[in-house]
């Protein structure tokens, strides 16, 4: 069982308890699962079973009325179960590794985001890292009697203003095109190794970035950027299958220089879906080229006048 799914059944065998016992305060709760840990993505497995797994769920509530009723939602989840479906219970305040359990909703999001509500001015959403971004909105919401908790959820899960977006997606054009078109095969030719390993590691993690951002959605933490780009309509199959190959590939000198060959194929797709979707007229597949083009759609001053590697 996936540990989302676990942890909604769970709930389902509490809920009645919960209500029961305190109904003025599930009354204004949000309760689900999201945050960290890959069982909020839907990506946990066998091998992420070793630690933090387990029956559990959120609980939700503004940061006053927290405080206030604290000691009885801690009384009352002392007396739900401590195992079910054969796991023990993650609720336990020990095990709870400020991931699950009664939480504060600014607290929460303020911990992903740096902000007490959500952004509103472009350096405020280029401010904070995709991966929280993407930390904060995934999983699922059970129930949210308030609409407070999803209020804030809803206008993450907006995405970016377009402006940002467009900023974000130049920036990564011009990384792969530094990182990847260029400075790979330098490194190789130079037998480098570890400066081409760097490279081709800039190179995928501004990919990745792209097909999110092409995509309308965050690119979560590196150790699952690969299976989400994977699963995503625009570019996701063909940039996970083009990096895995240069994963595969040594790369330690010129005899590995072939492995291009891979970048320039990404990069030829990355263009072609640019000047389909309207945002760059640029010929060639040179991303770097496409950068200032993609910049050209871009109405906020502010980002006009920004480092155009930062997004």
């Amino acid at each position: 069982m996936k540990g989302l799914e676990l942890s909604r059944a769970f709930y389902a065998a509490c809920r009645s308890a919960l209500w029961a016992e305190m109904p003025e305060v599930m009354r204004l709760a949000a309760t689900g699962l999201a945050g960290e840990g890959s069982e909020c993505f839907g990506f946990d497995d066998a091998a992420s079973r070793d630690h933090d797994f387990g029956p559990a769920f959120c609980l939700w509530l503004p940061r006053a009325e927290l405080h206030s009723a604290l000691p009885r939602i801690e009384d009352v989840f002392s007396r739900l179960p401590q195992q079910f479906a054969g796991y023990s219970c993650r609720l336990a305040p020990q095990r709870r590794m400020g991931r699950v359990g009664p939480l504060a909703v600014e607290d929460f999001y303020a911990f992903f985001t740096g902000l007490e509500r959500p952004p509103r001015t472009p350096v405020e959403w280029l401010g904070i890292a995709e991966q929280q971004l993407a930390a904060c909105t995934n999983g699922e919401v059970f129930e949210d009697a308030t609409g407070v908790f999803s209020r804030w959820r809803e206008a993450l899960l907006e995405f970016y203003p377009e402006d940002v977006r467009l900023k974000k997606i130049a920036a990564r054009c011009m990384i792969m095109a530094q990182a990847g078109q260029y400075n790979l095969s330098r490194c190789l030719e130079r037998g480098d190794g570890l400066a081409a390993m760097l490279a081709a590691a800039r190179f995928a993690e501004a990919a990745l970035s792209l097909v999110g951002l092409c995509n309308r959605r965050y690119m979560p933490f590196y150790k699952w950027a690969g299976r989400r780009a994977e699963e995503l309509p625009v570019l996701g199959a063909q940039t996970a299958q083009a990096l895995r190959a240069l994963a595969a590939s040594p790369l330690r000198g010129p005899e590995d220089l072939p492995v291009c060959a891979v970048v320039e194929s990404l990069c030829a797709a990355v263009a072609q879906h640019l000047r389909a979707s309207g945002l760059s007229a640029e010929p060639g597949d040179w991303l770097w080229a496409h950068g200032p083009e993609i910049m050209r759609h871009v109405q906020n001053a502010d980002l006009r006048r920004m480092d155009l590697l930062r997004g």
